[in-house]
């Protein structure tokens, strides 16, 4: 997805989440990372938040880390994230604007910590900037590319968990329509033009009589040798 879609929906939403209504029912993997990286941040010295959209979550995990650099390359995920950061009187979180394309703006080994929060999963093709021995830890929908850039750059120590049982439902179809078209890929389902689109996703998505969407995500953990 085209950076032009960050900004536009940084723009429109207030930063990089969602509008839509819904409920989740059974344990989502979501819920799973956040409580292991609670866990497993007081542990490192210097982390860094890969992709972190508008910094709301970066913020929340500052009072469990001693440091935190967090990056992202859409540039108005980043004013909104400096704004709050501003306002929020933290001290020990710092936002840089920077991208995966290209080499980024880190020491050798600075970092012995990364998270990867639905981030690019590229930034493991900058085995650079962590330590021998440090640790990156994600959560995304599709792992076909983290497999391999695992592989490819000699990460250590791997695990991937699948999580499929948490559901997340609708009260309507205008809810789903605003789901999907903050859908990283996906166009804006709430335009009359798309009716027909979204009337056909949701008679596909629906689970014991009701509208919903079950989750498909996988948390992964490596280690830099």
């Amino acid at each position: 997805m085209g950076i032009d879609w960050y900004d536009m929906i940084a723009r429109r939403n207030g930063g990089y989440q969602g509008r839509a209504k819904y409920t989740v029912v059974g344990r989502s993997a979501e819920d799973v990372y956040e409580e292991r990286l609670v866990e497993m941040l007081p542990t490192f010295r210097s982390v860094l938040d890969a992709g972190c959209g508008h910094g709301e979550f970066t913020l929340k995990m500052s009072r469990h880390a001693e440091q935190i650099t967090r990056f992202d390359n859409s540039e108005e995920m980043i004013r909104i994230s400096q704004s709050l950061l501003e306002s929020s009187g933290i001290g020990n979180v710092e936002f840089v604007y920077a991208t995966t394309k290209a080499e980024l703006p880190f020491h050798d080994g600075q970092f012995d910590f990364i998270y990867d929060r639905r981030g690019p999963t590229s930034i493991l093709e900058h085995p650079r900037i962590l330590c021998s021995g440090g640790t990156i830890f994600g959560i995304h929908t599709d792992v076909t590319d983290v497999r391999r850039r695992l592989s490819e750059n000699g990460y250590v120590d791997v695990t991937i968990e699948e999580f499929n049982e948490a559901v997340t439902y609708f009260p309507s179809g205008v809810e789903f329509a605003l789901n999907l078209s903050d859908t990283p890929g996906n166009p804006d389902f709430t335009l009359p033009e798309r009716k027909g689109e979204l009337e056909a996703k949701i008679r596909e998505n629906q689970i014991d009589g009701r509208l919903g969407i079950r989750e498909l995500k996988y948390i992964w953990k490596a280690t830099k040798a």
